[in-house]
């Protein structure tokens, strides 16, 4: 069994390979990320910006704290606990086959969500984006799927349910962090690039609808090659928190295309 070995210059990890079988309750689309084929000023100096960012997150110290097979309904994993200094939480890897050595392995980072993925809430696509992207990661051969203790966005779980609160009252979820005093997204996904960068991944196919996710990568020094998207069914319910991830945040989600997905599932199970 190889070990999953990360150290203080966010150096390699070598999982074991394992493989996987597909399964959950989303779908993912394949799309290319663009980029500008000018060299001007503007863009030189984001080039060196990006890369300048990308060196610090190199040299953060990462720490490897545990590390144990996971197996799952949608395959056998490779999990780690990491420390990433000024991360006031730990990070947890899902490892699958061998990312290090894929060209562009597939990864997700997903943020902790106590009420959609453990207690069932309906309020969000949380729970269906988690299992959707497991199932992708472990079919792909090789992957990352980094779940990251960013609670209600990075509000925490007192905060998301007093926001809950002013959501009940007619309040969307940008207006109701704002109300609270908070920012609309308090993540960070700095520690993030400096776990893949200590799992020897320095280019990605992304698994996200949010394009914040692939800036943040890029800033901090890790290529994303491919936004692919995740399709989740919407329910009556989430409905208008995907709405507003959509026209508030810039999230890149056809809704009518995951409605129709939705309606089509419904039928094959009725079927």
């Amino acid at each position: 069994m190889r070990k999953l070995i990360g150290n203080h210059d966010a150096g390699t990890a070598r999982p074991s390979p394992g493989g996987g079988t597909p399964g959950g309750g989303g779908t993912v689309k394949r799309q290319k990320v663009t980029r500008s084929g000018g060299a001007s000023l503007a863009a030189v100096k984001a080039t060196q910006d990006a890369d300048r960012a990308g060196a610090l997150a190199h040299h953060r110290e990462v720490r490897l704290l545990a590390e144990a097979a996971l197996p799952t309904r949608f395959g056998r994993f490779r999990t780690a606990a990491y420390q990433v200094a000024g991360e006031p939480n730990e990070t947890l890897a899902l490892v699958q086959g061998r990312p290090d050595r894929a060209p562009a392995p597939l990864v997700r980072l997903h943020s902790e969500c106590l009420t959609g993925e453990v207690l069932g809430s309906l309020r969000c696509d949380c729970g269906a984006q988690l299992d959707a992207a497991l199932a992708a990661i472990a079919a792909s051969g090789d992957g990352v799927l980094l779940y990251l203790r960013q609670e209600g966005r990075g509000i925490g779980i007192v905060n998301k349910l007093r926001a809950y609160a002013l959501q009940d009252r007619g309040l969307d979820t940008v207006e109701a962090n704002l109300a609270l005093g908070l920012p609309a997204d308090a993540r960070d996904y700095g520690g993030a690039a400096a776990v893949l960068q200590a799992l020897g991944v320095r280019a990605v196919r992304l698994l996200t609808n949010n394009p914040a996710k692939v800036r943040a990568l890029e800033h901090n020094g890790v290529r994303v090659l491919e936004r692919v998207p995740i399709v989740v069914p919407p329910t009556e319910i989430s409905l208008r928190y995907l709405t507003t991830k959509v026209q508030r945040m810039g999230h890149l989600l056809e809704l009518e295309a995951a409605a129709t997905l939705g309606r089509t599932t419904l039928t094959e199970s009725a079927g």
